[in-house]
């Protein structure tokens, strides 16, 4: 069965260079084109694709607006093909925090061709060596009409019961001293993931009593934008993490290069080339299972939206040396696979909505001193 992509995109010219574009694929087709992003909602809605390509400038709807219905009502897997990913760093931010899986600059078409076609067909690749079955789970709850909104997901304290008694006792509470160099919160997105990430931050306290260290899946051109979109939206320092950094409390890194980050035995960042066969540089999996073994460094582990399974088996890890660790709920996330993946099977203690899990964090490694009132 052949792979079916969709183009959004106002201009001909450039509608006609993705379609050439696609059609060197073996085994696709293109499903249908939209001239604007309140058409391309109405296609999506009609006929649902494998794969959008989607453009973020465009008239009667942009963008990022189309994303969002799209991902509410027909939730399929989105790439961003606009004129220029730098030019417009600050909405394609905005369009993979609403669901978008990345983004790359459109391919031109010239006398000879089309040319800047190779970014395009790499991203196209590792959309087809995902699973669809985490759009498929988003799909079954948007024609049931529950949706993936935040704003539908009160209930936010929930434990996952079930799950958590497959893996035996849980961790209880650990006693923390604010001053612990040591204490590190590591956390893990993919799709959605900018702007719950930038909701988790901003529910931390005002003094961070710890670091925080975060692993986004995106291209690793995007990521340094990204530290500055997450300052812009918080107003906390976010910066990008770099090779010999030692997290200390009240710093908030996030992995920066197109490598696996792991956390060395001394307590300092380090990047490597790691699994050549992995599709995710950087991977949540690879740092959470260094993190498992530096048993000196100790905390909590987060896994939020996202696509895919990355991150599950290494919060079991970290669960079994002694860290907290939470997920997001199905009803807050985007794309419920990464955190769905760790609460079923276990590897997160607490499953909860996205904007308490950064209160639950603090309360769960820090417990109030006998005589101490907060």
């Amino acid at each position: 069965m052949p792979f079916r992509i969709a183009i959004v995109n106002d201009l001909a010219m450039a509608r006609e260079a993705l379609r050439r574009v696609v059609l060197q694929l073996p085994d696709v087709t293109v499903a249908w084109m939209a001239n604007d992003g309140a058409e391309a909602v109405e296609r999506a809605k009609a006929d649902r694709p494998d794969l959008v390509l989607m453009d973020l400038i465009m008239p009667v709807m942009d963008g990022v607006e189309s994303i969002r219905l799209i991902m509410r009502d027909a939730p399929c897997p989105i790439l961003v093909v606009t004129a220029t990913v730098e030019g417009n760093a600050s909405r394609v931010y905005e369009a993979i925090g609403a669901g978008a899986l990345d983004a790359v600059d459109t391919p031109r078409l010239g006398s000879n061709g089309t040319h800047g076609d190779k970014a395009l067909l790499a991203k196209i690749a590792a959309v087809r060596r995902l699973t669809a079955a985490d759009f498929k789970a988003v799909a079954a709850r948007a024609d049931t009409g529950t949706g993936t909104s935040a704003s539908t997901a009160p209930h936010a304290g929930s434990h996952h019961g079930s799950a958590a008694s497959k893996t035996g006792t849980p961790t209880s509470p650990g006693s923390h001293d604010a001053a612990d160099p040591f204490l590190m919160v590591a956390v893990g997105s993919s799709t959605g993931g900018p702007q719950a990430l930038a909701v988790f931050l901003k529910s931390l306290p005002a003094v961070l009593p710890y670091a925080v260290v975060i692993v986004q899946h995106m291209d690793a051109s995007f990521l340094p934008g990204l530290a500055q979109w997450l300052t812009s939206q918080t107003g906390r320092p976010v910066t990008l993490a770099r090779r010999g950094d030692r997290p200390m409390p009240g710093s908030i890194l996030v992995a920066g290069e197109a490598m696996q980050m792991i956390m060395k035995p001394g307590g300092t960042l380090d990047y490597v080339t790691g699994d050549a066969e992995l599709i995710h540089r950087p991977s949540v999996d690879v740092f959470f299972e260094s993190l498992a073994q530096v048993r000196s460094r100790t905390g909590a582990a987060v896994l939020l939206t996202g696509m895919g399974k990355d991150g599950a088996a290494g919060m079991m890890s970290m669960r079994n040396n002694g860290w907290r660790t939470f997920a997001q709920d199905r009803a807050t996330s985007v794309v419920w696979g990464m955190p769905g993946a760790a609460s079923m099977s276990g590897a997160a203690e607490r499953t909860l909505a996205l904007e308490h899990i950064g209160p639950a964090v603090t309360a769960a490694l820090f417990k109030p001193r006998p005589g101490v009132t907060t």
